[in-house]
């Protein structure tokens, strides 16, 4: 779906990154990285609560932190309405006795001609993807319109624009991530940034796990 959604752009992507995002469940069902992030951080006090609610569907949340353990899991399937599907199913160690999830599934709109992002357990965000390519061979990812599980689109008041930044590291030989969430009113409200290394899982060794994929799905593109 990231070759549908870049066209030619994909071919300039850094080779591991099109290793990476070319998963599709046929030569490797997906892949998992485990790593560091050297910062994860919010915006001022009153975002806090905002941020506490997104932990009830896995989607934000308060804590911050250094060096903080993670993992993301990229699993390729096909959802219940016959889409190829991906799963983003982000994990923080936030503290030695609280581990905080960041979920998300990402499907092609071939209506629309557009990669849709859900959040959270249930889905009960869509939001439209605008992908791009550097000059450095690294993606980059501009979150656009978010709409309700009812197709309604979301005030831009209440959502953020998420910013990704996603490279290849030939000299670590990692992944590097940067991510900003900023509200146009609020300003900054999350964000983390750091490194992992990444395995690849063969279908024949390897099914999908259920506690990555949603506990319900939305048919909404």
């Amino acid at each position: 779906m990231f070759r549908r959604a870049l066209g030619a752009d994909f071919d300039r992507l850094h080779p591991q990154l099109q290793r990476r995002f070319g998963v599709d469940g046929a030569d490797h069902v997906g892949c998992v990285g485990t790593g560091v992030m050297d910062r994860v951080w919010r915006g001022a006090a009153f975002t806090a609560p905002f941020l506490h609610l997104g932990t009830l569907r896995h989607v934000l949340f308060p804590e911050t932190g250094e060096q903080v353990p993670f993992t993301i899991e990229n699993y390729a399937y096909t959802d219940s309405y016959g889409r190829p599907t991906l799963t983003f199913v982000r994990t923080f160690q936030v503290s030695p006795h609280r581990r905080r999830r960041f979920d998300a599934t990402m499907v092609w709109s071939e209506q629309r001609g557009v990669l849709v992002d859900y959040l959270g357990t249930h889905q009960h965000l869509a939001v439209d993807l605008h992908l791009g390519v550097d000059a450095t061979g690294a993606l980059t990812i501009r979150s656009g319109t978010y709409r309700s599980r009812s197709g309604l689109r979301c005030p831009a008041t209440v959502t953020g624009e998420a910013r990704l930044r996603e490279w290849y590291d030939e000299g670590t030989g990692r992944f590097g991530i940067q991510v900003a969430v900023t509200n146009h009113r609020f300003g900054p409200l999350f964000g983390y940034t750091g490194s992992f290394s990444l395995r690849y899982l063969r279908p024949d060794r390897a099914p999908v796990p259920a506690a990555v994929r949603p506990l319900r799905e939305n048919a909404r593109e």
